[in-house]
This record gives C-alpha cells, structure tokens and sequence, in this order.
C-alpha cells in the first residue's frame, strides 16, 4: 500500500458493514464529503454526502449499512489513463477526489485535487439570479450585550459582517437582489450598508414595526417577488451547493424547501427495549438517535405569501398549514458540520477563533 494509501486507512476508509450514522460522523470528524469503502480489504467503492443525502430524502433508516446505499456505477480512473484525462475527468465531474482502479477492482492511487491543480478546490458556481430574503428584524438576545449594541446582523466575523458573509456567499451563484426585514436598530443595519456601498448587494428594505415573527413580514413581499425565492436567517451559514437545493426543490415541485441538517446524539449507556408484561426484547449498547434540524434556510414558491395571514406568524406555522393541506414540503438534508449557527456565543466564538 502506497503513503497515500496509508493515510487514507487511517482516515477516510469505512468498512462496508458501518451504518450511515456512522458514516455521516467520520465524514464530518474527517471534514470531508468522500468516504473509501472496503470489505475484507477489497475495495467496493466511494460513498459521498449526496449518497447519503439521496438515501435521507427516500427515508431509508440512517442505521441501515452503507452497503443499501454505496452507488456502484460511479466514475474511477485506471492506472492506465493518462493524467491530462484524470483532470478533464474531475473538473467535469467537480470531484474533490479520484480513486484509481485497476482490472481486478483494487484501489491502486487516489488523486485529490491538490495534487493535479494548483489553485485552491472551487468550482465555478451555478448561477441561480434568484432573490434572497434575509430576516434580520430580532434582537439576537442570545448574543447579548453584544446586541445591546450592535444589531445582531452586524456583529463583526473577521473583517466583514455576519450578514455580509451570508450575502456574499449568494452572490457568488448569482444572487445579488436582497430584500432584508428590519425593526431592531434598523437604521444602523441601513447607515451601515449605505457606508459600504457594496455594488454587489441590491438591497431593498421592509419594516416590521413590531416583532412578526419567522414569517409574518413575509406578507409584506407578496406584490413584491413574483418567483421563487430563497428565505434566510441572518446569523446562519450552510455550507452546502445552493444550486442542489434548488434543484431538489424544483425536480420535487415543493412550494416549500427547507434545509435541515441532520445531528446524531450518542447514549453513552446499554438501551433496552421490553414487550409484553414488562419481558425484554433487545439490549443495544451506544445507540446512536439521529434528528433533521432546521437551519433557518429556505427556498418558497411566491404563491405562498398570500398564504401568510396579518401579524405574528411563525414559518413552521406555515410548513405545517402545507403539510395539513397535502402541499409538498420538501426537506433537503445537510450534514451537521455544513451548518453553523452564529447566532449563539458557543459558535460564534468557535467562528471567530478559526
């Protein structure tokens, strides 16, 4: 076994047996997208997040093996190829990594993307020109007393803004066109955009002249956005493709996107399950228990601000209004390291120290 393929037994190889939770863990421990399976030593494939992000959406049991889910029709390399190919290949394919596959199956070299182009791994983005509404009307209390200050959308992370960091990564697929919901210190949010002069941002405001709620300002947009919008909190980041959310929402044809992302708490402690006049059924030691957690990213349909009545109103108010009418909710999952949420110190302060 080569160096490379030395490190990656130590890193980023998953025997074909573990289930998706655990897969789903190494991938974030790892901070990686790509996983190498193996059985008894022979190689059987590479798993990626939107394997397991197919597997999510089918609601196949996260417990299952990643064996159920492993795509067997997936591109490799041969030792035969000449490197030119092997990039055509992962440019066109956007892939992060190669694996090299001999005649019998057997992993022989992976190339990663450092080691075939010089500049740092990003891809050119889809370009989705769709509007983007940022909620930005609380007081951020869980910040405070930086917020007794600041309004929560200007706390600093780096040398730009939280809100700034959200908006850029829009623009970079296009999205230049932002209406933000203020009440709290709104002023300041608008002095402090007008003292950037940021060409990139198109901004319009809307005022909520008392607190409405996830979605009861919303309402206010209904003569405003004629087409599908994303909707976003604005001490969030999701680290994720916005044009495969977008994609998924249009190919399900959702009116309601919302991105989760999926967190795995471990019970350190042998769980048992009984039946019957109280006789047991199965002991499982560690069980891993997995939920989808909403991000505070969406994607709408414009149709649905006429669904939002006057005053305060919650967006999950409106998921579950859908849900109850038999409309489509969709829910695209994300890995839980793919989203961070600013909005409370522990994070924050995990942000501003990397």
């Amino acid at each position: 076994m080569n160096d490379k393929l030395g490190h990656l037994a130590s890193s980023r190889i998953i025997d074909i047996a573990e289930n998706i939770i655990t897969a789903l863990k190494k991938m974030d421990s790892e901070k990686t997208k790509t996983l190498f399976v193996f059985s008894n030593n022979h190689f059987k494939g590479m798993l990626t997040i939107g394997d397991i992000q197919r597997a999510i959406i089918k609601n196949i049991n996260l417990n299952d093996s990643i064996g159920n889910i492993l795509d067997v029709n997936k591109i490799y390399a041969s030792p035969y190829e000449s490197i030119d190919n092997i990039k055509q290949e992962m440019s066109r394919l956007r892939a992060e990594c190669m694996p090299v596959v001999d005649e019998n199956g057997a992993l022989v070299n992976v190339y990663f993307w450092s080691d075939l182009f010089s500049t740092k791994k990003e891809y050119p983005k889809t370009q989705l020109n769709l509007p983007v509404v940022i909620m930005a009307g609380g007081k951020g209390s869980r910040l405070a007393p930086l917020t007794n200050i600041y309004p929560k959308p200007l706390i600093p992370i780096g040398e730009k803004t939280i809100i700034e960091t959200i908006m850029d990564k829009f623009v970079s697929y296009g999205c230049s066109q932002f209406h933000i919901s203020v009440n709290y210190k709104a002023d300041v949010i608008k002095n402090y955009f007008d003292f950037i002069h940021n060409s990139s941002y198109n901004i319009s405001y809307f005022q909520e002249n008392s607190p409405q709620g996830t979605a009861g300002s919303l309402r206010l947009l209904k003569d405003v956005l004629h087409t599908t919008f994303f909707v976003s909190n604005c001490d969030i980041m999701v680290y994720e493709d916005f044009a495969s959310i977008l994609e998924y929402h249009r190919q399900n044809q959702n009116e309601l996107t919302v991105v989760a992302a999926v967190k795995t708490f471990s019970i350190p402690y042998g769980t048992i399950e009984t039946g019957e006049n109280g006789l047991l059924k199965s002991i499982k030691e560690n069980p891993s228990l997995s939920f989808k957690i909403n991000t505070g990213l969406y994607i709408l349909e414009p149709s649905l601000l006429h669904d939002i009545p006057e005053g305060f109103y919650h967006i999950t108010s409106l998921m579950e209004k859908l849900r109850l009418e038999n409309r489509k909710v969709g829910v695209y999952p994300i890995s839980q390291s793919d989203w961070m949420d600013m909005g409370n110190w522990d994070e924050y302060l995990k942000l501003i120290q990397q």
